[in-house]
């Protein structure tokens, strides 16, 4: 591995918090597109923890605070099919029992693609809703030549072993159009940047825009910010991501008012392609968007808001972004005609390239997990060197960390081995034999249950070996002296230990 610090100015007897990288000590959850079997791996590659369910997975599987997962599945009597066509989401314990089942599915309805956990249980869901060709027209929409199934989301309170709809937002009640004046939704499209033009996406039969059949916008990914109540989702089809208010009642999302924001269910912001609503600027997502979300308190830019650009890297490469959006209290701001920022605030060019699906998040320690739809799920520092890397590419993955209460209450209070790792422990580890002409051997710690990685720095502080999981530290070929060896457990405990090399 890379080593990320060049020096060290001081070195005291103790603890110290070196800045060099490493994989970070957690687990990744996924379950493989139409597939059964959902899998919780460990940072070796190890199977932690596996459900095996009746239903195959559509889309996501997310992991709760109590341990159980919930996943969207593949309900077996859809009447609407799509992309990522779900139909139902189950939350499942630990042993496979489904607690808590529904579906949303029918003539007219139908879940797809992702969802959503909020703190107080619920969970959002996307689904399409068929709006016939007459439906469209009156809505503006010029010679629609079939029916179209615009999104919406529906929010979910469990109820015993099902559960009840209690919010709902449409993207149809939302729309804008300058084609016809005795139609609904009339105005200008330009001076409306919080409605979606109706006329924005061909509306056809046979694949529709993109290829996607009737699923006319092709909404793939939703995330929930608990501290703004708001929603941010994307747009394959429009190159976008969307933020809406989530404090209103449905009947107010269905309205241009009310809410935290005062906006009803109008767009609150929107970024990707600023010609949609007739802003100035750049096109910054060049075509598919997948998986935003606002990266978590705690975390190298907590706050942003990271999305799989799938073609916006050079050379139509796939990349992860990161945008601060431009908040002010419930609403963001706009530069003249256009929501900044102009372009990314931070980017990762990813290791390989997917044009659909995929997913990222940020670790604590900086690193960036992305699992790129297709290939492989990996890991890098924040110098974007690779630290980890899993064959598999499932439409999306997250990784958790050891802390995360889902995985504590799922593998038990010290998942990762760290908590046995007490002060007193890190004190009595010992190198001999010290002095030495060469050889070290470490004692006092289980290296079968604990990450190490050991760090050694001469008497100025440089950086001259840096080794992992090892019981032995060879100097053998070092000039002879004093050096200090830092002992980093796990990402998490660190010792330091005067070591002397003697010929």
């Amino acid at each position: 591995m890379k080593i990320l610090i060049a020096s060290l100015a001081m070195v005291l007897f103790g603890f110290v918090q070196p800045s060099y990288g490493q994989t970070f000590d957690g687990y990744a959850l996924y379950n493989l597109q139409n597939e059964n079997t959902t899998y919780l791996i460990d940072k070796n590659q190890n199977i932690a923890h596996s459900w095996s369910c009746a239903v195959a997975c559509n889309y996501t599987v997310l992991l709760r605070d109590n341990g159980n997962i919930v996943r969207g599945g593949k309900y077996s009597s859809n009447q609407l099919n799509g992309a990522a066509v779900g139909g139902m989401v189950q939350e499942i314990d630990p042993s496979g029992n489904v607690v808590w089942e529904y579906i949303y599915s029918d003539a007219n309805h139908c879940s797809h693609h992702d969802i959503t956990l909020l703190p107080n249980g619920n969970v959002i869901l996307t689904a399409w809703e068929v709006k016939t060709n007459a439906d469209c027209e009156q809505a503006g929409v010029d010679n629609p030549a079939s029916e179209q199934w615009p999104t919406h989301f529906i929010e979910l309170e469990p109820s015993g072993s099902s559960a009840n709809i209690v919010w709902e937002w449409h993207m149809f009640d939302h729309l804008i159009q300058d084609h016809d004046a005795s139609k609904d939704n009339y105005g200008v499209v330009a001076n409306n940047p919080q409605l979606m033009d109706a006329n924005l996406l061909t509306v056809s039969s046979g694949p529709g825009p993109g290829g996607g059949g009737y699923d006319w916008f092709h909404v793939n990914g939703v995330d929930y910010n608990a501290t703004l109540d708001q929603l941010v989702f994307s747009s394959r089809f429009t190159s976008e991501i969307y933020i809406i208010d989530h404090s209103t009642t449905t009947a107010e999302a269905a309205s241009h008012a009310g809410g935290n924001s005062g906006m009803g269910g109008d767009f609150l912001y929107r970024w990707g392609n600023p010609s949609n609503y007739g802003g100035s600027g750049s096109q910054t997502i060049a075509a598919a968007v997948h998986d935003p979300r606002w990266i978590d308190d705690g975390r190298p830019n907590a706050g942003y808001i990271q999305f799989f650009n799938n073609s916006g890297g050079p050379g139509g490469s796939s990349v992860v972004d990161a945008i601060q959006a431009p908040e002010s209290g419930w609403l963001y701001t706009m530069t003249g005609s256009t929501y900044g920022p102009s372009t990314y605030d931070w980017r990762h060019e990813c290791m390989a390239n997917s044009n659909g699906q995929s997913a990222s998040n940020r670790m604590t320690n900086g690193n960036t997990f992305v699992n790129v739809s297709g290939e492989y799920m990996y890991e890098v520092d924040a110098s974007d060197n690779l630290v980890w890397q899993y064959n598999a590419g499932p439409t999306k993955a997250f990784r958790y960390e050891c802390a995360d209460p889902g995985i504590v209450a799922l593998l038990g209070n010290d998942p990762c081995g760290i908590a046995s790792l007490t002060e007193e422990t890190l004190l009595n580890i010992e190198f001999y034999p010290n002095p030495s002409t060469g050889v070290f051997k470490i004692d006092g710690v289980d290296l079968t249950t604990n990450n190490l990685t050991i760090t050694v720095l001469d008497i100025s502080g440089n950086v001259v070996l840096e080794i992992e999981n090892s019981p032995y530290l060879d100097l053998t070929n070092f000039t002879e002296g004093v050096y200090f060896a830092v002992l980093n457990f796990n990402n998490d405990k660190y010792i330091t230990k005067k070591i002397s090399l003697i010929k």
